[in-house]
């Protein structure tokens, strides 16, 4: 048989991309990970975190008390586009419509993550018995402790669960970039009005982005593996 003749070795399949619990059980960990030494840095206390937190919070409230236009517009945003409540309502939205679709599983999934993430903030908040800074001259006003910011993490939860669904039931192309530039504003920009507006340090807002991812690539991760197991 001549070489023309000689069958040519059968190409390699193509690599498949990471199962979807791969990249959330790496993404949980590291965000855990981050939130520990972040959470020890905090309650030794570290200095040169202390000091970062201080800097950026009295230069950014010299900002708010001389800007009170835009101030107003980060106490809108704050209080009511971005508040953990309005946050807790949209997830509950997606809850009821998993169950009026027969979706009872991944409801109760999505339920139970929102309920989670309250319970982790509101423990480590007691734990941790961070104080917010103190102003003279006060924007705006929070209660109890500040560490880490129930802000940031309840709209990190809602936001990633929602565009977790939203991939599940097949969101692409610009919708897909619409949702993914909005979550991304509302997880950015409510941390940054927290800071703004001196009821957070910064290292409270970045504890709550942390602890948010954690609690969506849990909930990801044993829900895609419970729902293996049962097909399986």
């Amino acid at each position: 048989m001549s070489s023309s003749q000689q069958l040519s070795p059968a190409p390699s399949p193509p690599r498949r991309p990471a199962p979807p619990r791969t990249a959330a059980a790496c993404t949980g960990t590291l965000c855990l990970a981050l939130t520990a030494v972040l959470t020890l840095l905090v309650t030794l206390p570290w200095s040169p975190l202390i000091s970062l937190d201080r800097d950026v919070v009295e230069t950014l409230h010299g900002s708010a008390v001389t800007q009170p236009g835009f101030t107003h517009v980060n106490r809108v945003l704050t209080d009511w586009v971005w508040d953990p409540w309005t946050m807790r309502l949209l997830a509950a939205a997606a809850t009821v419509w998993l169950w009026r679709r027969g979706e009872r599983l991944l409801a109760v999934w999505v339920g139970a993550a929102s309920v989670l993430a309250a319970a982790v903030q509101q423990s480590l908040k007691a734990v941790a018995d961070r104080d917010r800074p103190q102003w003279p001259d006060p924007v705006d006003s929070a209660q109890y402790a500040a560490f880490p910011s129930g802000h940031a993490m309840t709209a990190a939860v809602t936001c990633g669960l929602l565009l977790w669904l939203a991939r599940r039931y097949g969101a692409a192309g610009r919708g897909w970039a619409a949702g993914v530039l909005l979550a991304g504003v509302s997880v950015v920009g409510v941390g940054l009005t927290r800071v703004y507006l001196g009821v957070h340090w910064p290292s409270d807002v970045v504890a709550g982005w942390l602890l948010g991812a954690s609690v969506v690539a849990l909930t990801v991760l044993s829900y895609e593996r419970l729902a293996l197991s049962r097909r399986g």
